[in-house]
């Protein structure tokens, strides 16, 4: 689509966390901050890259752990003893803090004196550079992190180093503010949006030579609308801010973009390897559950129990002396016992070095013998940056997973199905809107119908977040918990939403029904789309029949065929979306790259890639893939036609 109607939408703080702040800080709460507030949505996406920065486990809460080490890093003008009581009255009730509990607690220590020494620990211990200006709506300044921004051009340059589109701005200097100027193009972001997500973008598309503001526009359209398709979260991102080389929208991207392509991998149903890591008592269905950070945890620490190792909770404090990594490396580097791949030695000595920096650089030099030392720096290491180590991580298991598919396990190997392009779609749609927690796992990670919550505020339906039950849940009440929240869901959408959702019931969004969750995921997506139109359209009712009339007026005019119907056999060959992308902006499509007739299966996979990519091009969000319009799935049909429909709009 055109555009997300709102910025953000977050789910509403624990109902005692104003209180609870308020007597740990010994201060007033403010009750515009939480859920439903008045706070800009750029001060609040700052908020999560803090809370990302903070939460080091990547699972959606700050841990009591957490808390002290954040404390005791940011060295807060306060006593110990207050400091701990801060931390003791915080996590009272749980030992867990929800994103929204967390902007509650930042908003106090704004309110008072030690909010300066709070933020100023937090830029130190990441390596924050502040950006000159600040936000127009918040008033705030802008930070980003070198260490980030040293570690993508590094990753970006190798990459990259081989595409001759890319010579023209590669190899950028690390130390420099090359990565923000190349960034300008949308060439770059196109190619690591390809990298992380194949065929994403038909490369006939890019507009690589002679470039000019016209042409670098539609680049930057395509890129991010292309974004937006994988599940990057581009709301408050738009092209001037990539041609302005706003550092840290950049770099919020670009870690959306590269994190993608390193997590692909690291699922069961793409890599059965992984079933090595079930544990003892544990299903097949938990570890299919686990999302990627989790399941790159229980990787390292596989391998470290293996060495005799002790354990690790984090690629944060727990890696700092380098002697995990050291552990990890020398159990998943090749033995020489495979067929074609050389034995690597990890030399082992450096891990007696008694300096953390000298340690770390050590064991680096180990991890570039395996063509690894991607991502951090010895100080990353030692200052344990959770985003780069995480980043480290991730990709040293992709090179060198070192785990074997267990034989003779009674194991149910039909129940390891992958994601279909209808599920791919619904979780990259609901990750763009910013959803949280974000959705990995399409059944799993809805299963409390927090997510579907959110959603509804997307489509403008009220939700009682007072009849919500939160995270944290006990592990005795928490799948009955979630259950309640499902009903409810299931009542809003009957109710409020008026969606058809005969036959459905809170307990088949529980349990992950993928037939019937799938039908209540269509009809917010679809509401959602409409209302875009319906927004353009000064608030008239818009249905299936207002965009085949509007699409087939607009083909008319410009002397096209039209369509009967979402269903139209002729969209197979994607002509009448080409055309229409044609008669929106004329000249756009070159019809010598398409063939119009006498397909076969490959030409219109191919016409279809074209049209996908150039709707977004000329600045439709459109989710569909290629293979909807070959196969002319009606429901993913419509929304093409919708976005484009609101991108006509929107010129006329």
């Amino acid at each position: 689509m055109d555009a997300p109607l709102e910025d953000e939408c977050s789910s509403p703080p624990h109902p005692d966390i104003n209180r609870r702040i308020s007597q740990s800080l010994g201060s007033t709460p403010h009750s515009g901050f939480g859920h439903g507030s008045t706070s800009d949505p750029e001060e609040m996406e700052e908020l999560r890259e803090a809370f990302a920065k903070i939460d080091v486990d990547n699972n959606g809460f700050i841990s009591k752990d957490e808390l002290n080490e954040l404390f005791k890093a940011a060295n807060l003008a306060l006593p110990g003893y207050r400091i701990r009581e801060i931390v003791q009255e915080l996590t009272k009730t749980s030992d867990q803090l929800t994103f929204e509990e967390f902007t509650q607690m930042v908003h106090g220590l704004k309110s008072s004196e030690v909010a300066k020494t709070f933020r100023k620990a937090i830029n130190k211990k990441e390596g924050i550079c502040s950006v000159e200006g600040t936000s127009k709506q918040s008033g705030t300044q802008h930070s980003y992190s070198e260490e980030e921004k040293v570690a993508f051009v590094n990753w970006i340059n190798k990459a990259l180093e081989k595409d001759p589109d890319c010579k023209h701005v590669l190899p950028m200097d690390p130390d420099s503010d090359d990565l923000f100027t190349a960034m300008g193009d949308g060439i770059i972001l196109c190619k690591m949006i390809n990298l992380s997500v194949p065929d994403t973008i038909d490369e006939r598309t890019i507009n690589k030579k002679k470039l000019t503001p016209f042409t670098i526009q539609e680049n930057l359209n395509l890129a991010l609308n292309s974004a937006s398709a994988i599940g990057c979260h581009v709301v408050n991102i738009g092209a001037e801010d990539l041609k302005e080389g706003r550092q840290h929208l950049v770099l919020g991207l670009l870690w959306q973009v590269i994190k993608i392509g390193l997590f692909a991998d690291i699922e069961l149903s793409r890599n059965e390897a992984l079933i090595a890591l079930l544990r003892d008592g544990e299903s097949l269905e938990d570890l299919m559950k686990l999302s990627p950070e989790e399941l790159l945890l229980r990787w390292a620490n596989h391998h470290l129990e293996e060495a005799g190792c002790g354990k690790i909770n984090n690629f944060s404090a727990d890696i700092k002396d380098s002697k995990a990594y050291y552990n990890l490396l020398n159990q998943v580097a090749p033995k020489g016992d495979e067929e074609g791949i050389p034995a690597i030695v990890v030399d082992m000595l450096g891990i007696r070095e008694k300096e953390d920096l000298k340690r770390a650089e050590c064991m680096l030099d180990q991890a570039d013998r395996l063509g690894c030392r991607q991502f951090v720096m010895p100080a990353d290491v030692v200052r344990g940056n959770p985003k780069l180590n995480l980043a480290f991580v991730a990709n040293l298991f992709n090179k060198y997973p070192a785990l074997k598919k267990p034989e003779n396990q009674d194991i149910d190997w039909s129940s390891i199905e992958g994601e279909t392009r209808e599920e791919r779609t619904f979780r990259n749609w609901m990750n763009s809107l910013g959803v949280n927690p974000r959705v990995n796992h399409l059944y799993a990670d809805i299963d409390d119908a927090l997510v579907i919550f959110q959603l509804y505020e997307k489509i403008k339906v009220p939700v009682d977040w007072d009849r919500v039950n939160k995270p944290p849940y006990s592990k005795l009440g928490s799948n009955m918990k979630k259950l309640e929240n499902c009903n409810y869901a299931v009542e809003l959408g009957k109710k409020e939403a008026k969606f058809s959702l005969v036959g459905i019931a809170g307990q088949d969004l529980n349990a992950g029904n993928r037939t019937l969750t799938l039908a209540l995921l269509w009809q917010l997506m679809r509401r959602y789309t409409l209302n875009i139109l319906e927004d353009l359209g000064d608030g008239q009712k818009v249905t299936d029949d207002t965009i085949v009339s509007w699409v087939n007026d607009t083909l008319t005019h410009a002397e096209k065929n039209t369509i009967s119907s979402f269903k139209d056999v002729s969209i197979s060959s994607s002509m009448p979306v080409l055309d229409l992308i044609d008669a929106i902006q004329p000249g756009s499509i070159r019809y010598d790259l398409v063939k119009a007739e006498d397909l076969t299966e490959e030409e219109k996979l191919n016409n279809a890639k074209y049209a996908i990519s150039m709707a977004r091009k000329i600045g439709a969000r459109v989710y569909a893939l290629p293979e909807d319009l070959v196969e002319v799935k009606p429901k993913m049909v419509m929304t093409v036609f919708a976005c484009l429909m609101a991108r006509g709009m929107k010129r006329a």
